[in-house]
C-alpha cells in the first residue's frame, strides 16, 4: 500500500533579546510529542496556499500573530525517520523581527530561547535551527539582513551591536562607520535625534528599496 507523504512548513523566527540571538519555540498541542517545545510549523494546505511561502506566512501568523518583514526559504528537510508518523517533508523558512513585536497573549503562548542554548527538540528541529543560524550568520557578513532585527528607527551604534551579536565578534567602530556610506542601504531620518548620555545620535532606517543589500565582502 502506497504511503502518503506528510508535507509541512517549519519557521525559525529570530530576534535579539537581552543581547542574545534567540528563537521562538512553542509547546506542541497534539501528538506526536504533545507538550514538547518545537518550532512553529504546520501542514501545507494545498487547497488554500498558493505555494510554500504562503504556507509559511499563514503558519507564522497563526502561531505567533506576526507578519515578518523578512521571510526566506532555508532548505527542504525530508526522510523516513524524521517523523514517527511516516515519511515526511518540511520546507523550512527563517524570519527576523524586532523583539518588541513578540508580545504573547493568552492564545499565543510561545517562548524565547537563546540559539546557543536550544533544548532537545522533536523531529529534526535542532538540525533546522542549526542550519538557519548558520545561514543568518553567513549572510550577515555580506548583506544588510541584520537590519530586520532592529526597530524601524535605530542608531548606527545599535546597528553595529546587532551585527556583533549575530556574528559573535567585536567590530572596529571606525571601519564599520567608514563602510556604511558605500553600502547605501540606510537613510537618515530628518529631524530624528535620540538624546543619550553623551551627544545626541542621528536615527536611521532601512531604505524601502534596499530590503536585502548585498555588498563586497572584501571592502
Amino acid at each position: 500500500m502506497e504511503q502518503n507523504i506528510i508535507v509541512s512548513v517549519d519557521v525559525v523566527l529570530f530576534t535579539l533579546s537581552e543581547g542574545q540571538l534567540k528563537i521562538v519555540l512553542l509547546r506542541r498541542e497534539r501528538d506526536p510529542y504533545a507538550g514538547q517545545l518545537a518550532l512553529p510549523g504546520g501542514y501545507i494546505h494545498a487547497d488554500k496556499d498558493r505555494d510554500s511561502l504562503a504556507s509559511a506566512e499563514r503558519v507564522l501568523l497563526n502561531k505567533t500573530g506576526l507578519v515578518s518583514p523578512y521571510l526566506e526559504q532555508l532548505y527542504t528537510f525530508s526522510g523516513g525517520v524524521r517523523d514517527p508518523r511516516g515519511w515526511s517533508l518540511s520546507v523550512a523558512y527563517y524570519a527576523l523581527v524586532h523583539e518588541s513585536l513578540l508580545v504573547p497573549d493568552a492564545e499565543l503562548r510561545f517562548e524565547l530561547w537563546p540559539v546557543a542554548a536550544v533544548p532537545d527538540l522533536p523531529f529534526d528541529h535542532n538540525r533546522i535551527v542549526d542550519h538557519a543560524a548558520k545561514r543568518l550568520r553567513d549572510k550577515s557578513t555580506y548583506t544588510s539582513l541584520p537590519c530586520h532585527l532592529l526597530p524601524e528607527l535605530f542608531t548606527l551604534t545599535e546597528l553595529q551591536q546587532t551585527y556583533e551579536h549575530i556574528l559573535g565578534v567585536a567590530l572596529d567602530k571606525s571601519v564599520f562607520r567608514r563602510k556604511l556610506p558605500e553600502l547605501d542601504f540606510l537613510e537618515a531620518v530628518p529631524d530624528a535625534i535620540r538624546q543619550g548620555k553623551h551627544r545626541p545620535a542621528q536615527l536611521y532606517r532601512l531604505r524601502p528599496d534596499r530590503r536585502l543589500t548585498i555588498f563586497d565582502k572584501t571592502v
